[in-house]
């Protein structure tokens, strides 16, 4: 039987807020590259993609677009 814990990291399933905010910085790690050539940066398990990065880049991130799922940022 799934609990409703078991959703605890989907936060399209429970409606959690994103942990971003559009406007606000973030420093970040990329540890990904996405299909599309962006980096993927994570923050609380969040998906943020950053174009202009690599996997292993150490930046500085301003966040463009919050979806429910992801969100876009730029370098800053």
């Amino acid at each position: 039987m799934v609990t409703d814990l078991a959703y605890n990291d989907d936060r399209s399933s429970v409606g959690a807020p994103a942990p971003v905010e559009a406007g606000k910085e973030y420093d970040v790690k990329i540890e990904d590259i996405a299909r599309e050539g962006d980096g993927i940066a994570r923050v609380e398990g969040f998906v943020i993609f950053v174009a202009d990065t690599q996997v292993g880049d150490a930046v500085k991130i301003q966040i463009d677009k919050v979806m429910r799922r992801f969100a876009i940022g730029h370098k800053v």
